[in-house]
């Protein structure tokens, strides 16, 4: 029977650290591991990237594309996993379908700046959704069965 204290890693399991700066005899003594003299043998350097004057990869590579520093990041919800949601008994399809019931329900874990209706899948119950977005295939699936969606006019896809 194995004690408690008698536990032990396997052999090899950590390795054992090497001690640097400790004398000659050791491997890594006087300069340990760090060659002679210059700048790499300094402490406090960051050469990641230096490429000994030679113009850096990064700089000598073009840039590409933009980014909107202020861009908006939607929640997003596909149509198919709606109408499953409400086949499951988590939303009730007669009551107005916002984000706080589509969070409640599990279909989207946080709000972020609104959630998106997106038009994969199949609906088949009639339902009004108040969304932050929405794209024009899920706005024709929503509204060929009679529902409706409901998105601010300034985020209104076109």
């Amino acid at each position: 029977m194995t004690k408690l204290n008698d536990l032990r890693d396997n052999e090899g399991a950590r390795y054992k650290f090497k001690r640097i700066g400790r004398g000659i005899g050791s491997g890594k003594g006087k300069t340990s591991g760090r060659g002679v003299k210059g700048q790499g043998s300094r402490t406090g350097v960051s050469l990641h990237g230096f490429e000994g004057g030679q113009m850096p990869i990064y700089r000598r590579l073009p840039k590409r594309g933009f980014n909107k520093p202020f861009a908006k990041e939607f929640s997003e919800v596909n149509v198919g996993d709606l109408q499953a949601a409400i086949t499951a008994g988590k939303i009730d399809a007669n009551a107005t379908i916002d984000a706080a019931a589509l969070q409640k329900a599990g279909l989207v874990n946080a709000i972020l700046d609104g959630v998106r209706l997106l038009g994969r899948g199949e609906l088949t119950t009639k339902v009004t959704v108040d969304v932050a977005g929405a794209t024009q295939s899920a706005i024709a699936a929503v509204e060929k069965l009679g529902g409706s969606v409901k998105v601010p006019a300034a985020d209104a896809e076109a």
